[in-house]
């Protein structure tokens, strides 16, 4: 801000010195023309003086009918000066001796004393020598001059205000917003990426350039999270089937079995390792796209079935989680329930949530509800667990963060930042409503396969 403050006072000195040498200009340009004209009209008359002093007092009929007809100017007045070579006076009429050495002995000579300008010219008749002059008040300058250096000094003033005016607006109605949005920006780092400024706040180019820095910050959130959360989303589903398999490794190993035990015990190896397979390439996808929507990746699927695949695998993993799902809201086109996506992350998804709802609840029940409305599937998530936090709301798509309230209870708090991400990848929308002590509701809307 004080770099900004800076430039903003070299801005205002640059157009006030502007400003002055302006005015300066102006009073320099009509005072010079005022001086350059006076002494035309002074000369003028000096010619004329000469005409009459150097003939006798008498003028021809031309000079005569000036005379006539050219206005005396303010105190106007005509000399003579007489002067030997040695440049000393030798007989004067109507001049002031003390100004005898601002006078060119040998040619023309204009200045001013005091108020009264004078036009001198050398001329020489019978071998005689002469200084004839004209002197008089320059009216214009004593008064229209001083009347114009008023206004301009006036101006000038009123000028500098009008400058420092437009420079408070311009600080208020431009700078202000830049400002702001720098310290929005400021404020953004890579714990909280997820933050975007505020577009409307602003309008014209700054919310052009408002938007395309969130489109940047979209960008860069997708790539951190695609690199900082892959190893802990992959640790985190993994673990399950894993755990199936050394599970029932360890079982068939603990003492001699029948061939059909063992075969029974490869089979459920074989399924849990197809399953960590098609979970490690959902990853790896989710990895690959860095959440940014691929519909060549994707295909039709049945939401409900997805609904139903994620109800058994929570329960296998844990046979106390109860789960109760309202299907009243279903549509009487089942093509309605269709949307683009990839199943494995969808399942991925939902169970993270669905677990979640479980664990969190005392009667470790989640309800679910799935509908469809215009082109839209719509999947609530509810339960009447512990809640979460007012404060602690803007803060649970954060990678590993957990609320307050939730001591005691096993988590990383990666599952609802990786379900998030997963249906951003699906260009659907997640939102969370939660009271403390009244459970939370999740909310999931995901685009439908076919318009209708």
């Amino acid at each position: 801000m004080h770099n900004y403050n800076k430039k903003l006072i070299y801005l205002i000195t640059i157009l006030v010195i502007y400003v002055c040498c302006f005015v300066g200009f102006i009073f320099y340009s009509i005072s010079n023309f005022a001086f350059r004209d006076f002494y035309k009209r002074l000369d003028l008359r000096r010619n004329i003086a000469a005409e009459k002093f150097l003939n006798n007092g008498s003028a021809d009929q031309n000079n005569q009918w000036s005379l006539e007809f050219i206005e005396n100017l303010d105190n106007q007045h005509e000399f003579l000066v007489e002067f030997d070579a040695a440049g000393n006076i030798v007989k004067s009429r109507g001049f002031n001796r003390k100004l005898w050495s601002k006078i060119d002995k040998k040619g023309v000579s204009n200045f001013k004393s005091d108020s009264q300008f004078y036009s001198t010219k050398f001329f020489e008749k019978d071998g005689r020598r002469y200084i004839i002059g004209a002197s008089a008040e320059n009216y214009f300058y004593t008064h229209h001059l001083a009347y114009l250096r008023n206004l301009l000094i006036i101006s000038l003033i009123l000028g500098i205000l009008f400058i420092l005016v437009v420079s408070v607006f311009m600080k208020r109605s431009f700078l202000k917003p830049i400002l702001t949005m720098m310290k929005e920006v400021q404020q953004i780092g890579s714990e909280n990426l997820h933050k975007r400024l505020d577009e409307v706040k602003y309008k014209g180019e700054l919310k052009d350039l408002a938007s395309t820095f969130n489109n940047m910050l979209t960008r860069l959130e997708t790539s951190f999270e695609t690199q900082k959360n892959f190893i802990s989303n992959a640790s985190h589903e993994l673990n399950t089937p894993l755990t199936s398999i050394i599970g029932q490794a360890d079982l068939a190993l603990s003492k001699e079995r029948s061939k059909e035990d063992y075969q029974k015990t490869l089979l459920k190896i074989i399924s849990s390792a197809e399953h960590l397979e098609k979970k490690t390439k959902a990853l790896l996808l989710l990895a690959r796209t860095g959440f940014v929507s691929n519909s060549s990746s994707f295909s039709p699927v049945r939401i409900d079935q997805i609904i139903m695949d994620a109800e058994l695998t929570i329960k296998a993993i844990n046979d106390k989680f109860r789960i109760v799902t309202d299907f009243d809201l279903l549509p009487d086109d089942s093509m309605r329930l269709k949307i683009n996506g990839n199943a494995i992350l969808l399942q991925l998804a939902l169970s993270n949530i669905i677990s979640n709802a479980c664990k969190y609840s005392s009667n470790r029940t989640a309800y679910i509800a799935l509908g469809a409305l215009d082109n839209k599937v719509f999947i609530l998530i509810k339960d009447e667990g512990i809640g979460i936090p007012s404060e602690d709301l803007e803060h649970i798509y954060d990678p590993y963060f957990r609320a307050s309230n939730t001591d005691g209870i096993d988590g990383y708090g990666i599952g609802l930042p990786l379900a998030r991400n997963i249906i951003k990848l699906h260009e659907g929308t997640l939102k969370v409503k939660s009271s403390v002590g009244k459970g939370t509701t999740v909310e999931i809307e995901l685009p439908t396969y076919l318009k209708f």
